[in-house]
C-alpha cells in the first residue's frame, strides 16, 4: 500500500522507521507488530477522526485495549499528525509524553489509558451505550483487544452484554497470534457469534481483506474481526 496520508505525507511503508525510532527495554515490539496493519487501516480508511477532529462529539473512538505494546499505535497517530514525529524518539523516558502504556492525558488522540488486560472491551461497551443515549448514531467505537485477553472474565461479560443489547455501533478487532490459554470450540469468530454478533476471521496482514471486514454491514448486531497473525506473540 503506497497511498500517501493527507496529514503529513507519511505512507505504510514509513510505519517500521517510525517504530524504530522507539528504543529501550520495555518494547514489547513483537506486540506492537502483530497489530500494525490493522491500525493502519483503520486510521487511514476506516475511522472517522482526524487530528483537527479528535476532540468532536460526533468522532468515531477507538479504543486500544492491547495497551502493552504501543508503539505501532504511536508510529500510525504520528504519521496521521496526532502528535510530532519528533516525540517518538524520548519514548518511556521520564519527560516523554509516550509512556510504555498509553495515556489519554497525555497523548492527543488516545481515549482510554490501556495495558492492563480485560478493560478496553467493557469500556467500549460504555462508550456505544453513552453515543446510544447521546443520539449520536453516526460515531462508532472500535476497540482492539488481543486474543488472551478473551481470557478475562470481564470481556466475557462485555461480549455477552453487547450482542444482546444490538450495539450496532461497536466493533471489535482480536489480534490472533494463537496466545490466548483456553481457546474456544469452534474458534474465536465462534465465540462472539454465540452471543449475538456478526464476526469474520481474515488474515491480519492483508489490507484488503480487512478493509472489506472492518466495512462489512451489520445491521443490529455489534461486529467483530478477528485477524489472525501468524506468529506468537
Amino acid at each position: 500500500m503506497t497511498q500517501l496520508t493527507a496529514d503529513t505525507g507519511l505512507r505504510y511503508e514509513d510505519l517500521d522507521r517510525l517504530i524504530a525510532l522507539m528504543t529501550g527495554a520495555e518494547k514489547h515490539g513483537p506486540a506492537a507488530t502483530s497489530t500494525l496493519d490493522v491500525l493502519w487501516v483503520l486510521y487511514d480508511r476506516v475511522l472517522r477522526v482526524r487530528p483537527g477532529t479528535a476532540g468532536n462529539a460526533g468522532r468515531d473512538r477507538f479504543l486500544l485495549s492491547k495497551g502493552h505494546g504501543p508503539m505501532a499505535y504511536y508510529a500510525v497517530l504520528a504519521a496521521k499528525g496526532f502528535f510530532p514525529v519528533d516525540w517518538l524518539p524520548g519514548f518511556g523516558t521520564y519527560d516523554s509524553p509516550l509512556g510504555h502504556h498509553p495515556d489519554r492525558t497525555l497523548i492527543p488522540g488516545v481515549e482510554i489509558g490501556s495495558g492492563s488486560l480485560g478493560h478496553g472491551l467493557p469500556l467500549a461497551v460504555g462508550s456505544a451505550l453513552g453515543l446510544r443515549a447521546q443520539g449520536l448514531d453516526e460515531s462508532a467505537v472500535w476497540v482492539l483487544i488481543g486474543d488472551a485477553e478473551l481470557d478475562e472474565g470481564s470481556n466475557h461479560e462485555a461480549i455477552a452484554y453487547a450482542g444482546s443489547a444490538g450495539l450496532e455501533a461497536l466493533h471489535t478487532v482480536v489480534i490472533d497470534n494463537d496466545s490466548a490459554t483456553h481457546g474456544w470450540p469452534g474458534g474465536i469468530a465462534s465465540r462472539f457469534e454465540a452471543a449475538g454478533w456478526s464476526a469474520l476471521t481474515v488474515d491480519g496482514r492483508d489490507h484488503a481483506a480487512l478493509h472489506a471486514a472492518f466495512t462489512a454491514p451489520h445491521p443490529g448486531r455489534p461486529l467483530a474481526v478477528v485477524a489472525r497473525v501468524e506468529k506468537k506473540f
